[in-house]
């Protein structure tokens, strides 16, 4: 490479270098130390690695954060699916309504979870606004969402509707599945027209046409965003943050993993402590990737192979 072309890489490369890669590898060397920020680290072997398989708080935030991931992702391609489906055909206004599902993932972070917890307030927000007059007509009381450490039912001893905390939370990610059904319906435009004439000339009925027809073809597309959203839902900080005060609450029902690293890095100063369970949390979302890629080299179709 000519010096003149080092020019223009250098700032990119220290950028990478000084915020990414150096964090990366640090962290890794804090996640065998005993490291509070405020004192030189020291050396702990796989303490920290220990406690954590012990530590009863950090395995109820990684089995809630299985649990949101199953609650928030699956729903959530489906979801997205659907509404690209919908967006395919050929009808007036769809560019109103594809600019209108894709409009809610441009809303920041914290701008879309304060709404949300509006919304979600069991007095004042707008769903049980709506949901209470028609529970107490027959004798209901309305879910008290992220006041509710359960998940999801009816109470019929106390004739309340249940709906949780966490679901809640995976609730609120459907908001921003806009993405996710663009990028399925790029990919529905893709399929070749050929394909639905055979079809058509075969007899194959709307529901044939999606399951052997459209679905391989965009399989690819669908393996991407199940690992997009598997590295999204398993690192999910800012919205339970926000909408539980920074506790995980009630009664850690919202407790996330990122929330506990980050709480023992910067409230309680375990910085070792974080990083051994960031590690860790960077080696399951790399596994669950891998079973991801391995499952769709039997699934995945690519046209010409």
């Amino acid at each position: 490479m000519k010096a003149r072309a080092w020019v223009f890489v250098a700032p990119w490369a220290a950028g990478l270098a000084v915020f990414t890669l150096f964090p990366f590898v640090s962290s890794l060397y804090y996640s065998f130390t005993d490291y509070s920020v405020l004192r030189p680290p020291t050396p702990a072997g796989l303490a920290n690695y220990g406690e954590l398989a012990a530590d009863p708080i950090f395995r109820r935030a990684l089995g809630n954060t299985f649990l949101y991931a199953a609650m928030a992702l699956v729903p959530g391609i489906l979801m997205a699916l659907g509404l690209a489906k919908l967006l395919n055909a050929r009808v007036r206004g769809t560019s109103f309504y594809r600019a209108a599902i894709y409009i809610p993932h441009l809303v920041p972070t914290v701008a879309s979870a304060i709404l949300w917890m509006w919304m979600l307030n069991a007095d004042s927000g707008l769903i049980n606004s709506i949901l209470r007059p028609l529970l107490e007509t027959v004798g209901w009381k309305p879910p008290t969402f992220l006041g509710d450490e359960r998940l999801a039912g009816l109470d019929f001893g106390r004739r309340e509707v249940i709906f949780g905390a966490l679901p809640s939370l995976a609730l609120m990610s459907l908001w921003g599945c806009g993405q996710m059904a663009i990028i399925y319906l790029a990919k529905f435009q893709e399929v070749p027209q050929e394909l639905y004439e055979a079809a058509e000339l075969d007899g194959a009925g709307p529901l044939s046409v999606f399951l052997h027809v459209e679905l391989p073809q965009i399989s690819p597309v669908i393996l991407f965003n199940v690992v997009m959203g598997i590295i999204g839902t398993f690192q999910i900080f800012a919205e339970p943050f926000i909408l539980t005060n920074g506790d995980g609450g009630p009664n850690y029902a919202t407790y996330l993993v990122p929330m506990f690293i980050y709480q023992n890095a910067f409230e309680y100063q375990r910085m070792g402590y974080a990083c051994a369970a960031a590690w860790l949390l960077f080696g399951l979302i790399a596994l669950l990737t891998l079973a991801a890629f391995r499952i769709g080299q039997k699934r995945v179709y690519y046209a010409g192979e």
